[in-house]
C-alpha cells in the first residue's frame, strides 16, 4: 500500500527541546504526527488499555511519527500533543459539559506558555532556595516515566495502607534531586518526610508552575465566572463516546 499517502503536521513542543540532551529526538522542539486513523479508534475502545489508564498515551505514541523516546518527554510536552493529537483526530471544536451546561472551545487557539529561555541553560535541572528555612535545593520537571513510576509507588503505598495518600510528598520526591549538596535518595526522601515546611513546600511548586513548559489547558466559561480548566479523558480524543 505505499501508493497510500498519510498526511502528516509539525507541532512545537512547549519546551522548544531546550530541556533535552544533545542527542535526544526531542532537542529539536519539534515533532512530526500523522492524522489519527482507524488503526488508532481500534486502541480508543481497547477495554485492557482503558482499565490500565493507559489508552490515551497509548494513542498519543500511536501517531507519533518522529523517532523518540516518548517516556522522556516532559509533562508540559506531552499535553502539547495530545492537544495536537485530538485536532488531527477530530477537529479543533470541542463541546463537553461544565456546570450542567455544554460549553464549546476552539483547540486550535491553545497556546504554549511563554518562557523564560534564560532559565534553561542547563538542561532539565534547576535551583531554588527554600525562602523559609533558606535550603538550597536543585530540581527536575517531571517527564512521562517519572510520572509511571510516582503511580506506581503510590499504588504499592496504597496496598499497605489503604487510607494512605502521600501523591503531594511523593510527588517533590522525584522532582527535588539534591539537598544542599546531597543527592542520595534517602536523604531527599528524609527531607520531604521529615524537614520541608509546607510553606516552602508550596513556595516551591509555585515556582515550578510558573516556569514549566506547557500549553493552557484552561478556558473562560460563558457563565462570566474565572477561568476554569479544559476537562481531558475519552471524550476528548472521541466526541461521540
Amino acid at each position: 500500500m505505499s501508493e497510500f499517502k498519510l498526511p502528516t503536521e509539525i507541532v512545537e513542543l512547549p519546551s522548544k527541546g531546550l530541556l533535552y540532551p544533545e542527542e535526544s529526538g526531542l532537542k529539536s522542539g519539534k515533532i512530526e504526527m500523522k492524522y489519527m486513523t482507524a488503526k488508532e479508534e481500534d486502541i480508543l475502545t481497547n477495554q485492557s488499555y482503558i482499565s490500565k489508564g493507559t489508552v490515551l498515551d497509548k494513542v498519543m505514541q500511536s501517531l507519533i511519527v518522529s523517532k523518540i523516546d516518548y517516556n522522556s518527554l516532559l509533562v508540559g510536552d506531552k499535553n502539547a500533543i495530545m492537544v495536537a493529537a485530538r485536532i488531527l483526530g477530530y477537529g479543533s471544536e470541542y463541546t463537553f459539559e461544565y456546570s450542567g451546561k455544554d460549553e464549546t472551545v476552539d483547540l486550535s487557539e491553545i497556546q504554549n506558555k511563554e518562557l523564560d529561555d534564560s532559565l534553561f541553560q542547563n538542561g532539565n535541572k534547576f535551583e531554588f532556595t527554600l525562602p523559609h528555612t533558606q535550603n538550597h535545593i536543585t530540581f527536575k520537571l517531571l517527564t512521562h516515566k517519572d510520572e509511571k513510576d510516582i503511580s506506581r509507588e503510590l499504588e504499592g503505598l496504597k496496598k499497605i495502607n489503604k487510607n494512605s495518600s502521600p501523591e503531594l510528598s511523593t510527588r517533590l520526591k522525584y522532582i527535588i534531586t539534591s539537598v544542599e549538596g546531597k543527592t542520595e535518595k534517602k536523604d531527599i526522601r528524609e527531607f520531604v518526610d521529615n524537614y520541608l515546611l509546607a510553606k516552602d513546600s508550596r513556595a516551591l511548586r509555585e515556582y515550578i508552575k510558573e516556569i514549566q513548559p506547557d500549553v493552557d489547558l484552561t478556558f473562560f466559561p460563558d457563565d462570566g465566572s474565572s477561568r476554569a480548566n479544559i476537562p481531558v479523558g475519552l471524550k476528548f480524543f472521541w466526541p461521540d463516546l
